[in-house]
């Protein structure tokens, strides 16, 4: 139950900036090289060079990031070259993402590529994951062990 609160907790927050006024705008004919930290809505239409790190992030079709994103909302219909960790990502059908994609919330459209790590859980069952990974490894190696020594 606790995932799904989650999850609607996401969306309501993505509705509420979604709303608000673009409070940066790099146009199309903008090339920027540097890193890129904001607060607030912001629309990439342009290409930059780096890394980004902010709350709400609009990549349009013309849009592209090399760089690694940090943020708390990516709502792409360009590229990104670079890893991705965002509470919220949707992916429209004309996006195109390649490298590490963490997210809380992730929405794909038909047609959108993902290429690379894709993780799109909660920290917890994450954690859990690794937890289990970790413990199945340790489990193998023992049993590895005894089949090695001879039963005395």
């Amino acid at each position: 139950m606790a995932i799904f609160n989650k999850k609607d907790e996401l969306e309501q927050e993505a509705g509420r900036v979604s709303k608000e006024a673009i409070s940066c705008l790099i146009s199309k004919e903008m090339h920027i090289s540097g890193e890129i930290t904001f607060k607030g809505k912001a629309r990439i239409d342009g290409t930059v060079e780096g890394n980004i790190q902010g709350e709400y992030l609009v990549l349009s079709k013309t849009g592209r990031v090399n760089g690694d994103l940090e943020l708390d909302a990516l709502i792409c219909h360009g590229v990104v070259e670079g890893n991705t960790q965002a509470k919220l990502v949707t992916a429209h059908a004309t996006a195109t993402i390649r490298g590490r994609l963490t997210a809380g919330s992730l929405t794909v459209e038909p047609g959108a590529v993902l290429e690379g790590e894709i993780h799109a859980a909660s920290k917890q069952k994450t954690a859990s994951i690794e937890t289990q990974k970790t413990l199945s490894g340790a489990s193998a190696k023992k049993e590895q062990k005894e089949k090695k020594e001879p039963a005395k």
